[in-house]
């Protein structure tokens, strides 16, 4: 059984124990956050496919841990003009333990 949420403005395919990053949710580790967002739900043989979203489905986690992920470095620079401009950004993340998947 697998299903499709949506956080973020990303879409992520999970299972039960899948263990996945997301951006930054509000909470405390080991606490837990519920994924009301559902567009697709597969039990195996049969396929529900939401117009956007399926009602009644939700997708149940557990924070494990709150981290910042590695530094991206962005440089830009023009040649032969001694123009350059560096910018570096780490994100937050979340680490989020999949428990459950209900259905409709």
């Amino acid at each position: 059984m697998y299903a499709i949420i949506k956080t973020g403005n990303k879409q992520y395919r999970v299972k039960e124990g899948d263990i996945i990053d997301i951006q930054k949710l509000p909470g405390e580790t080991a606490s837990v956050v519920s994924f009301e967002e559902v567009l697709l739900l597969s039990t195996g043989t049969n396929i529900l496919v939401g117009a956007p979203l399926l009602v009644g489905a939700s997708v149940k986690g557990e924070i494990v841990e709150q981290f910042r992920d590695d530094k991206i470095y962005v440089f830009k620079y023009k040649k032969r003009k001694n123009c350059r401009r560096g910018k570096g950004h780490r994100q937050s993340l979340s680490r989020v333990k999949i428990t459950s998947i209900v259905g409709v």
